[in-house]
């Protein structure tokens, strides 16, 4: 045949860096601090909840299409209980299969040919795929490292902007990083797209995974609301990854675009893992309080651990993904030095370069999970402070 079998589309696209790092973990039988999933659930009450949906064949036969309405109205109420943003569950709510779902949903709705989207690099590697999928043009800006975290150059931003862009793809807490945007960089984000009349996709799936001021959404902020489709999903917050839920808030006319294309990639989803999120989201403010310290004893265990390994370490004040530079232990390419570090010291991480457009920018970074029970992320520590110098 004399044509490529692969969508030219996608034809930069191999297998991710998680399916590789996370085989060379299998191989090796190194600690996998690259993949980004707990090794424990989330509560046990709200399993049950699914295990109960399961057992009264609640969601066993195709849902609804935009979801259950009982989840919906539990995002909404979610929305309003944080945030005090008040959504209608039956026309501005919509679930979806997990927030990747959710993003390419956006993107192939919204996007037409040739439209340029601006992302922050590093960036979750789908959503270079899902703007590929959307045939638009990936415009990165850099998060650049300044006094221990990375951020964000607003005059970069706004330079990024032309005739051609549509959209702003924005995640905050942000992976890989674990930057947050402060709410001055976020009024600034919300004046350039009112000012430039552009879109916005927020991925907000790590909002309850901050350790400084609580997370603020960019819908929240004048002229936002009607312009923001807000993402968020089930994985992070509560510990099932593998149940795929997730959900976009959005206007009636937003929704209804996304929707177009959602109903073509998965249709439906998780029926009976609906109705348990819906429960999940109602808990007590006080399991979403003691998620986040629990996630901070283990950032800053792990923390510790490589910084007296010799990495340079940028503390992260969201997410539960840990950056470091390991130019001070001799290295520079993070791909060579996470390939080699299984067999090294039998702990596994990933190269922050996979997040980049431009490569070099993330040769020397490297991101641990630290979403781990304890006595692993000691485990790990102790296997990695054989690099120190």
């Amino acid at each position: 045949m004399g044509r490529p079998l692969l969508n030219r589309r996608l034809a930069a696209f191999g297998t991710t860096i998680f399916a590789e790092m996370s085989a060379l973990a299998v191989r090796t039988g190194a600690i996998n601090l690259g993949q980004g999933f707990p090794d424990t659930d989330g509560p046990e009450e709200v399993r049950e909840a699914a295990v109960r949906a399961l057992r009264d064949g609640r969601g066993n036969q195709y849902p609804p299409g935009p979801g259950i309405p009982e989840l919906r109205t539990a995002v909404a109420e979610h929305q309003g209980r944080f945030y005090g943003l008040t959504y209608d569950p039956d026309t501005e709510v919509l679930v979806t299969a997990g927030a990747t779902e959710a993003i390419a949903a956006s993107l192939l709705a919204l996007l037409e040919p040739g439209d340029e989207v601006i992302a922050l690099e590093p960036y979750y590697d789908s959503y270079a795929a899902c703007i590929a999928m959307a045939d638009g043009t990936r415009v990165p800006v850099t998060l650049r490292p300044h006094e221990g975290a990375f951020r964000l150059d607003l005059d970069e931003l706004r330079a990024a902007v032309t005739d051609r862009t549509r959209l702003i793809l924005l995640n905050t807490p942000h992976n890989p990083t674990g930057t947050v945007l402060t709410h001055d960089e976020l009024a600034a984000v919300a004046a350039l797209a009112v000012e430039r009349d552009l879109l916005v996709i927020t991925d907000e799936v790590y909002e309850h995974l901050v350790f400084g001021d609580a997370h603020t959404p960019l819908a929240g902020f004048p002229g936002m609301r009607e312009r923001t489709v807000t993402i968020s999903s089930a994985g992070k917050t509560f510990s099932y990854t593998g149940w795929k839920v997730g959900w976009i808030t959005a206007t009636p006319e937003l929704i209804t675009a996304v929707r177009s294309a959602k109903q073509y990639l998965t249709y439906v989803s998780a029926g009976p893992f609906q109705y348990a999120v819906a429960e999940a989201l109602r808990l007590p403010g006080a399991y979403f309080d003691t998620l986040r310290e629990d996630l901070r004893t283990k950032r800053d265990l792990l923390a510790d651990g490589l910084t007296n390994a010799g990495f340079t370490v940028f503390r992260p004040s969201g997410t539960y993904f840990i950056t470091t530079d390991i130019r001070p232990l001799g290295e520079s390419d993070g791909f060579a030095f996470c390939r080699s570090l299984p067999e090294r010291c039998g702990v596994v991480a990933v190269p922050n370069a996979v997040f980049y457009d431009h490569q070099a920018q993330g040769a020397p970074f490297v991101r641990f999970a630290f979403c781990k029970r304890e006595d692993v992320l000691k485990d790990a520590a102790a296997r990695l402070k054989s690099l120190a110098p």
